[in-house]
């Protein structure tokens, strides 16, 4: 049989079947992003966000923390639940707090992160006001030099607790109204969406 019609038939038959499984190849590459790269843009969606808000709000630092395990507890094996704060943008002369929050037990934290699972908002326009419920956070604040904050509960698309929001004025006292309140929601809702992309890739 001539050379040229055996080329022929075998591309012509083969040449569909290798079409599907490159096109399945790409796809699978679709679905599944490298690690890094997907970090990566994620962290970019992320910070974009933060420098937006702390530019919109005036704020002098915003943050980010997420749960997430850590070790095990002795005994019993279980593991313990513990956050980090994950992504932060600050103003010149404005101290990072990055540092300080890695690996965090959330019983140290428990009055806060409890309110803010049933209530999603914290809103703390004067520390320093005694009439104000800062949920154990003065403390945290006489240490970073907040004077005043408001943190978000961040969600996933399930509705699980993933993290928080938090916006410091360290220079002054702020007392935001209701429509940035609700607006700086929504901020935290689109965050938990951008980062429940990233926990499920």
């Amino acid at each position: 049989m001539n050379p040229s019609i055996i080329a022929a038939f075998i591309t012509g038959f083969a040449g569909p079947i290798l079409v599907q499984v490159i096109r399945q190849y790409i796809e699978k590459k679709k679905e599944k992003p490298d690690m890094l790269t997907d970090a990566l843009e994620t962290s970019e969606k992320v910070m974009d966000k933060l420098d937006h808000i702390k530019a919109e709000y005036e704020a002098d630092r915003v943050w980010i923390t997420q749960f997430h395990n850590g070790g095990h507890y002795y005994p019993t094996g279980k593991s313990i639940a513990k956050f980090s704060l994950i992504y932060e943008t600050v103003n010149i002369g404005v101290g990072s707090v990055q540092n300080n929050f890695q690996n965090i037990p959330v019983n140290l934290f428990s009055k806060s992160i409890n309110y803010l699972l049933e209530h999603d908002i914290i809103e703390i326009p004067d520390y320093k006001d005694e009439t104000i419920s800062t949920y154990g956070l003065k403390y945290i604040a006489e240490d970073t030099g907040c004077k005043s904050g408001y943190i978000f509960a961040i969600k996933s698309f399930d509705g699980k607790f993933i993290g928080s929001l938090g916006m410091d004025y360290t220079k002054k006292k702020v007392k935001l109204t209701p429509e940035d309140v609700h607006h700086l929601f929504n901020y935290a809702t689109s965050i938990g969406g951008v980062l429940s992309n990233h926990l499920e890739s």
